[in-house]
């Protein structure tokens, strides 16, 4: 027989970082101490729960139930064991009755022990098939363990949480993410600038996958990982750029400011959108009047709105130019 060439498989040199570098021990994650503590002792203890992990992508929720099970069973047990649904699966009503309850109820060829079934991206599935899972949690608990995975809670119905034990995983502080960061520096042989890996570290908000497909794509595109090339290769503007963009909405005519403001949205590729974030931010450090600043953030609040609906961006652009009419007004002393 022709060997099955339809799932090449990848090498561990062609694998993304973010897949080459996931724990695969307890120990090696970096964050979020207490939780893994906890959960190393319901497993050394044989007395698992059923878990409910939630939070910001990238914050170690599925890296973190992988190595679990790694601990739990061996390599040749893991696919007899373990059942993984992501939400690229379908996960109607018809796969919970079908894929999980036949899973579920069918006993394990070793006595002891239980099977792990993994359901990522949980906040996906239909209210229906969450009140189908129901009942095969409850019937099922002597011989399987379920694991929901999700960054929503509010959207995993109460019956569901009840059942589980909570764990809310949030998004990483710069301290968590710089020793994995260095790691990968150096096993990969990057080029990084201090300024690179502080702009990964404030692109990334917390999320540990972002910095490292961010430090892989920038040193692909660019061979050095430095702070104009980090935001060049995200598309999002330099700070440099806002400052320059808050001077000319505050200091220059109407026409001149927004000129300004389009010719380099333009030149640069910017997104209104990735404007808007950053101006509100450096805008909420500026010792303006209360009255003064809570109506130009109500304003770009609005302008983001009408551009997340698809509206002009010209047109926008000019909403936001207008927005700094009365702050420009303010006489300083």
């Amino acid at each position: 027989m022709s060997p099955d060439v339809s799932k090449p498989v990848l090498s561990p040199h062609n694998l993304p970082w973010v897949e080459k570098y996931r724990p695969d021990k307890l120990d090696d994650l970096i964050s979020h101490e207490e939780i893994i503590k906890t959960i190393t002792k319901f497993i050394d203890e044989d007395q698992l729960p059923h878990l409910l992990l939630y939070g910001p992508p990238g914050t170690g929720k599925t890296s973190t139930i992988l190595a679990c099970a790694k601990k739990l069973f061996t390599t040749q047990q893991f696919n007899s064991m373990v059942l993984e649904l992501n939400a690229s699966d379908d996960r109607g009503i018809g796969i919970v009755r079908g894929q999980i309850l036949s899973f579920a109820s069918t006993r394990t060829l070793i006595k002891t022990g239980f099977k792990l079934i993994i359901l990522d991206e949980a906040d996906a599935m239909t209210n229906d098939a969450q009140n189908a899972l129901r009942r095969i949690i409850e019937k099922y608990t002597d011989n399987v363990r379920f694991c929901i995975i999700c960054n929503y809670l509010s959207k995993i119905i109460p019956a569901l949480q009840s059942r589980c034990t909570k764990f809310r995983f949030g998004p990483l502080a710069p301290e968590q993410i710089m020793p994995r960061l260095e790691h990968v520096v150096k096993e990969e042989n990057v080029t990084v600038t201090d300024d690179g890996k502080q702009a990964l570290i404030t692109l990334s908000g917390g999320d540990m996958r972002r910095v490292l497909n961010v430090l892989q794509s920038t040193w692909l595109a660019y061979g050095l990982v430095n702070e104009d090339n980090v935001y060049s290769c995200v598309g999002h503007p330099l700070p440099v750029d806002i400052k320059n963009i808050i001077n000319w909405l505050l200091n220059e005519n109407y026409q001149m400011a927004y000129s300004k403001v389009l010719d380099l949205k333009t030149r640069k590729g910017l997104a209104l959108q990735d404007i808007l974030t950053e101006v509100q931010v450096f805008v909420n450090k500026i010792e303006f009047p209360d009255d003064v600043i809570i109506e130009l953030i109500i304003k770009m609040a609005q302008i983001e709105e009408r551009v997340m609906n698809g509206c002009n961006e010209a047109v926008q652009l000019n909403s936001l130019v207008a927005a700094f009419q009365k702050p420009r007004e303010i006489e300083v002393p």
